[in-house]
Parts: C-alpha cells; structure tokens; sequence
C-alpha cells in the first residue's frame, strides 16, 4: 500500500466532529482522502476505497444512527503509523445489531433497494471492519476501519 515517502510524520492522528448533516460527509472525506495522499499511500487506495468505506460509515452515522438530527455529532478519527491507517466513526444513536444486516449481491431484492450496503462496501474495501459500542453507559456506535499497510 506504501508509495512515496511519508509528507506528514508518523504516526499522525486527526479528529473532526461534525454535526449530523449529510452535507458534511464530502469535506471530510476531501480532508482524510488529502491526508492519505500526503502520506504516500497508493492512489487507488486514497481515492477509491478510503473515501467509499468513509462516505459509508459516516452515512450511516448521520442518517440511521443519528437520525440526521443536527443536535448529534459525528466524531471521526484518522490514525496513520507504519503499519496500519485506522479510521473510526463514532455516533451518538442507539446502535443496531451488525448480524442483522445479511447483505447478498446475490440476492434480487438486495440490489434493488437503495440502502442496506454499506456494511458490505466497507467489508470488501478494508482490511478489517469492526463495531463496537463506545461506552456502556451512554449511546452510540463506533465503527472502526483498518487498511494495513503492508
């Protein structure tokens, strides 16, 4: 995944909130796509899978964990060391059961719908994809996208 040599140090980490409007989804994933270029990690992957498995995650923050209220924010993070860029989307709404989301691109009435894939692109896109609630005590879900680097 390494192309040119690193423009900004490593490891380097970055944190945004935005509130829950959907007009926010472009300008960060601008800022994360400038971030991975910067950082010498292959095109393909700063402007393919990176900005899809983002734009993903924080549409699904916004829109069915937040309810698209502006109220709640959407905190992102963007960590980049020698081994990995690890991106987390954080909402503040009541989660879901991963397991419930059984996507198939096999499946007719899947691919007629509008929604329901995201889970899917993340999954085919990154390394690693796993949800998990931040706290036990307050609401939200964080969704963590790992792309090694090696």
């Amino acid at each position: 995944m390494s192309g040119r040599p690193l423009n900004v140090p490593v490891p380097t980490r970055r944190e945004w909130t935005i509130a829950s409007d959907i007009r926010h989804i472009e300008p960060l994933v601008s800022e994360v796509v400038n971030l991975c270029l910067e950082a010498g990690l292959s095109a393909r992957v700063c402007r393919l899978n990176v900005p899809v498995a983002l734009t993903e995650a924080l549409s699904n923050a916004i829109v069915c964990g937040n309810r698209e209220n502006v109220d709640r924010a959407v905190t992102t993070s963007f960590v980049l060391d020698e081994n990995a860029l690890t991106l987390e989307v954080t909402d503040d709404g009541e989660g879901f059961d991963p397991t419930s989301v059984t996507f198939s691109p096999d499946d007719a009435d899947w691919l007629e719908r509008e929604d329901g894939r995201g889970l899917f692109l993340m999954r085919s896109l990154m390394d690693c994809v796993e949800l998990q609630r931040p706290s036990k005590t307050k609401p939200g879900l964080t969704v963590r996208l790992v792309l090694n680097r090696t």
